[in-house]
């Protein structure tokens, strides 16, 4: 994967206010839109990009919440290109990479402004993710899935949605809404290779909303549509919530040592970005 060294980070100050005109097809994270979009590459106002290219945890963001797991290895950068990668760790059995009550490692844009999300907001979700030295899934192995990515309310609710590995395929889902689809059949041939992926939605506490899922694998120029969910309720805390989060690492929900799961984890994401769909010429 090709790494940008320009950090386009948008402060709280600048409120989501930049927007970028006909972003070139080469610049990492935003190559090919077909796939999605029919070929539209019309102005977006990205509200937050997170490339790590200062190679710090926070990539320059103060406000991006970092890991709460306490093991000096559960989160940290990458050499990437020309630039970094955030890479995140969990082993299980082990009190120093458990967060929050559970075996996990994450980084979230809970206090950072232009990363909430809230009723009416419709949002394109982009991020690259690397399987690190992932051990690939054969049968009669543990089944649960590693969850790499959350749109998350705040609160202690449920996920709107995330995107986990679950033996070697990638899927999107929606656990309240009950609803779960594979988007990469087989990611075996891409273990420790970037993928990237694209999550749209609509955020609403009616029917009208929806989540639109494409991805981007090594060798593909473009996007390709994996999966859509129309007229569907996105904004569904359990518990009452003013907004919600983005949330990217490594959690492992339920998996344990006697249950067999794989002990040691990482993962590394990368150019984790958020675009204002409303604030673009494309719906």
């Amino acid at each position: 994967m090709r790494k940008r060294t320009r950090r386009s980070v948008v402060s709280a100050a600048l409120a989501g206010a930049l927007t970028i005109a006909a972003l070139a097809t080469a610049e990492a994270g935003q190559e090919g839109t077909r796939g999605s979009s029919g070929g539209d590459r019309a102005m977006r106002s990205v509200l937050l990009d997170v490339d790590y290219g200062d190679g710090s945890l926070d990539s320059g963001i103060p406000e991006l919440t970092t890991t709460h797991a306490t093991a000096p290895d559960a989160s940290y950068t990458v050499a990437s290109g020309k630039g970094y990668a955030v890479a995140h760790k969990v082993t299980l059995g082990d009190p120093g990479y458990v967060s929050d009550g559970a075996p996990r490692s994450e980084s979230a844009t809970n206090d950072v402004p232009e990363g909430r999300i809230h009723v009416g907001d419709e949002h394109r979700y982009e991020f690259s993710v690397l399987l690190k030295d992932w051990k690939t899934y054969e049968p009669g192995d543990s089944e649960t899935g590693d969850i790499i990515f959350q749109g998350k309310h705040a609160g202690g609710n449920l996920p709107s949605f995330y995107v986990m590995a679950k033996r070697n395929s990638m899927a999107f889902r929606s656990p309240t809404l009950d609803l779960q689809s594979t988007v990469v059949a087989d990611f075996r041939p891409y273990v420790d290779q970037w993928m990237r992926f694209r999550v749209d939605v609509k955020w609403t506490e009616d029917s009208t909303g929806y989540y639109r899922i494409s991805t981007r694998m090594p060798g593909e120029a473009e996007f390709t549509l994996r999966q859509t969910y129309e007229n569907v309720r996105t904004f569904h805390p359990v518990n009452p919530a003013e907004f919600a989060y983005l949330k990217w690492g490594l959690y492992r929900p339920g998996e344990t040592l006697e249950k067999g799961d794989v002990p040691t984890r990482v993962v590394h994401h990368d150019d984790i970005r958020i675009v204002d769909l409303s604030r673009s010429s494309r719906r």
